[in-house]
Formats: C-alpha cells, sequence, structure tokens
C-alpha cells in the first residue's frame, strides 16, 4: 500500500515537473518570437527612415537652439553672478542639445493626421496596439541620428576646446536612465495630447501651446538653477524640469535630488499613461461612432 502510494506521488511530481518543463518552453519560445518580431518592426521603421538622410541632418541641425542660448549665456557669465562659469553654461547646453536629440517627439502630428485622413482604421484591425507603430518609428529615428550627433559634439568641441570634459563613470547610469524616462514621459505627454484628436481637427494646437511652457520651464532656454528659489520650487512640481534639465544636470554636475527627481519622473509617466488609456478608450468609442 506503501509502495503504490509513494509510486503515484513520484509519479505526480513527475508530471508537474515535465508541466513546468513545457511551460517555460513555451514561454521561453514565445519570447524568442516576440523578440524577433520586435527586431524586424525597428528594423523595417529603421530602412524607412534612413530613406531621408538629408532630412534627418536637417532636422538634428534644426534642433540646436540651445547652442544658440549657449553663446547668449555664456557672454552673461562674464560679466554676471549666476553661480556658473562659461563653461559650465558650455557643457550644460551641449547636454541639453544631446538630451532634446534623444528625447524629441512627434506622435501627434502623425496621429492626427491618421485620425483626420482615416488612416488609424487599418490599424485598428492589426493584432498590436497603434502606439507601437509610432513607438517603433521614434527608436529607429533615434538609431538614425546618432551619427550626426555625434558628428556636431566633436565639431562642438573642436570650436570650444575649453569645455572638453569626460563625465565621471557614476554618472552614465543616472544619466542614461533619466534620458530614457524623459522620452518616455515627451513620448507619453505628446501621446496624450494627440488623443484630443478624436475630439477636434487640430489637436497639434495643444502640442504648440505646451511647447511655450516647455521652451521656458524645461531647461532648454536657461538651466533651473539660475532660476529665483520660488519659481524655481513651483516648477519642480511640474513635469517640464525632468524633461530636459534633470538628465542634463546630472552628467554635467549641478545639485539636483536624484531621489526626487526619478520619483516625480516615475509618477508623472504613471499620471500620462493613466490619462492616456482612458482618453483612448473614450476616444475609440466616438471614432467608431462617426462610422470610421
Amino acid at each position: 500500500m506503501i509502495s503504490e502510494y509513494t509510486g503515484y506521488s513520484l509519479a505526480k511530481l513527475f508530471h508537474s515537473l515535465k508541466s513546468a518543463d513545457l511551460q517555460a518552453a513555451k514561454a521561453k519560445n514565445q519570447m524568442k518570437r516576440t523578440i524577433k518580431k520586435a527586431l524586424t518592426f525597428l528594423s523595417v521603421y529603421y530602412a524607412y527612415i534612413v530613406e531621408y538622410r538629408a532630412e534627418l541632418l536637417l532636422w538634428v541641425l534644426a534642433g540646436s537652439l540651445p547652442i544658440i542660448f549657449m553663446g547668449i549665456w555664456i557672454k552673461a557669465a562674464q560679466g554676471g553672478k549666476f553661480g556658473l562659469t562659461p563653461v559650465d553654461f558650455a557643457r550644460y547646453f551641449l547636454t541639453v542639445f544631446v538630451v532634446r536629440q534623444i528625447t524629441i517627439a512627434w506622435v501627434i502630428w502623425d496621429f492626427e493626421k491618421e485620425v483626420v485622413e482615416g488612416k488609424l482604421s487599418p490599424k485598428l484591425l492589426q493584432p498590436i496596439d497603434p502606439v507601437w507603430h509610432h513607438l517603433a518609428s521614434h527608436l529607429s529615428e533615434r538609431v538614425a541620428r546618432i551619427p550626426f550627433i555625434l558628428l556636431l559634439i566633436v565639431l562642438f568641441f573642436l570650436l570650444y576646446p575649453q569645455a572638453l570634459w569626460v563625465p565621471s563613470l557614476e554618472k552614465w547610469p543616472l544619466f542614461t536612465l533619466a534620458v530614457v524616462l524623459a522620452f518616455i514621459l515627451r513620448f507619453l505627454i505628446q501621446y496624450t495630447l494627440a488623443m484630443f484628436a478624436f475630439w477636434t481637427e487640430r489637436a497639434s494646437a495643444l502640442e504648440n501651446f505646451w511647447l511655450l511652457f516647455y521652451l521656458f520651464l524645461s531647461g532648454v532656454i536657461a538651466p533651473l538653477n539660475v532660476f529665483p528659489e520660488p519659481i524655481r520650487t513651483i516648477v519642480l512640481f511640474t513635469p517640464f524640469p525632468y524633461l530636459i534639465d534633470f538628465p542634463a544636470s546630472l552628467l554635467v554636475g549641478l545639485p539636483v535630488d536624484v531621489a526626487q527627481g526619478f520619483c516625480s519622473m516615475v509618477g508623472w509617466i504613471l499620471i500620462f499613461l493613466g490619462a492616456n488609456r482612458l482618453l483612448w478608450r473614450a476616444g475609440l468609442k466616438r471614432y467608431s461612432g462617426m462610422g470610421a
């Protein structure tokens, strides 16, 4: 009797282990297929983007606004007291240029066009959320930008060798994480505003209005360190400084509250992610009701 019970227990254990192995193998194969599909998705968009290399170079140059403000602040620092030296300003605005190149987004214009022209309907029939098309396009474009960004960085240091510096190794992981989160936040903010294309044909006007606050409060025009203390305290409760100033300050070495910065970024990401999903569901009902 005991031997039969033992044999039954061993058989049951063997069956459980076999089932677990099969589930693990299935999950592993599913992961491989997902990665393969993602790489294929990215390669398709990358091939499309590199066809327009000249246009891409123009877009990189169009994002050189921080370089212009760099010259203004370097000149101002030579005769004013801002707590930063001309070299500090040069390094800061160069980093701002890099961060902007990595975190730039244009999803609102693409999504608005899809909704207005009815091009969203075919994507809704596909087994993936349309957001992955836009995300793949943005990520592929980032890879295509890298050579142009590196070329401009080298040119900058040749023209202004005093600003040449190598950030310490411990700064790179924090900077990389901050830039990734800044891109996610910037993308989510714009994609959330894009949802209003279900109700208006000019959702991009919201982005233009948002851009005014983005330019003045994110650190593109001036680092937050030169802001008056009361204004800086208020701005830190908004998502703007975490898009540009926070990542740039981490790499350059300007004083920032690292824990507060990352917690704020994660918090704003969750807020806009929730708002985006709510607007997406409500917008789809309206889009379907219009017969699209």
